[in-house]
C-alpha cells in the first residue's frame, strides 16, 4: 500500500487530508509536536479504517523532524507522498517591524522544515522514480498581508523552492506542487462576512493535484 506522511497534522486539514489519501488506499504517517494530539488522530482514523500511526517531531527540530520521518518510512515500507503544513499560529509583525530574530523562528519552522522533510523522503522517491511533494502555504505567500510580514516572508521563500522542485523533479517522476490557502479553515466562518471552506473540501484539491501532477500551484480562495 502507498503511504503519505503529513506533517502538522492536526484535526482539521491534516485529519481531512488523512482521510481523503485514505479513502483511495493510502497508509497515512502523521507527524506533530503532541503524541496525545497524535495518538487521538490514529484512533479516529482507525474507525474510518484507515490505517495510520504517529511520530511526534516539532518541525523547527530538523534532527526530530527528520528521525520522525525516517521512522515513518521503516514502518510503512516507504513515504510515497509528502505533506508538509505545519501551522503554530499568526504572529502579527509588520515589515517595519522585521529582525533577524523575529524572522528566524517562521524560516526555521517553515522553510527549513519543508527542506528538511523533502531531504528526508526525496532520496526513496527518487530511487523509485515516482512520489509527491505537496506544500501548504497562505495568500500571503503571493500577496503579502502586512500584519503578517515574517510568516508571509517564510512562506514565499518556501513556494520559491517548491516551484523550482516543480520545474526540476518532474522528469524524474516527482511532482511537487503548493497549495495557498487564503480563508479560514472551518465548516463554518468564524464570523460573518469571512470566507471560508469545510477542510473536507479543501483536501480534495491536494488529491487532485496529486493526481493530475500538471501545475505547481492551486490557489483556494474566497
Amino acid at each position: 500500500m502507498p503511504t503519505i506522511a503529513i506533517v502538522g497534522a492536526g484535526p482539521g486539514l491534516g485529519l481531512s487530508l488523512a482521510k481523503v489519501f485514505g479513502g483511495h488506499g493510502f497508509q497515512v504517517a502523521l507527524v506533530s509536536r503532541s503524541k496525545d494530539k497524535l495518538d487521538a488522530l490514529v484512533a479516529e482514523l482507525a474507525t474510518a479504517g484507515v490505517t495510520a500511526a504517529g511520530f511526534p517531531a516539532d518541525t523547527a527540530d530538523q534532527a526530530a523532524l527528520a528521525g520522525a520521518l525516517e521512522q515513518a518510512a521503516a514502518h510503512f515500507g516507504g513515504i510515497d507522498v509528502l505533506e508538509f503544513s505545519p501551522y503554530a499560529g499568526l504572529n502579527q509583525v509588520f515589515p517595519c517591524e522585521v529582525t533577524v530574530d523575529n524572522l528566524r523562528p517562521e524560516i526555521e519552522h517553515l522553510l527549513y522544515g519543508a527542506v528538511t522533510a523533502t531531504q528526508t523522503v526525496l532520496p526513496g522517491m527518487l530511487a523509485a522514480g515516482a512520489g509527491t511533494l505537496l506544500f501548504t502555504t497562505g495568500g500571503g505567500a503571493i500577496s503579502p498581508y502586512p500584519m503578517l510580514a515574517t510568516t508571509n516572508a517564510a512562506q514565499s521563500a518556501l513556494r520559491n523552492w517548491a516551484h523550482n522542485l516543480h520545474n526540476t523533479l518532474a522528469d524524474q517522476g516527482i511532482y511537487a506542487g503548493t497549495v495557498a490557502i487564503n480563508l479560514f479553515i472551518g465548516a463554518t466562518a468564524p464570523a460573518p462576512g469571512i470566507p471560508y471552506a469545510d477542510p473536507d473540501d479543501i483536501a480534495q484539491a491536494y488529491w487532485a493535484l496529486h493526481i493530475e501532477r500538471d501545475k505547481p500551484e492551486h490557489i483556494i480562495a474566497g
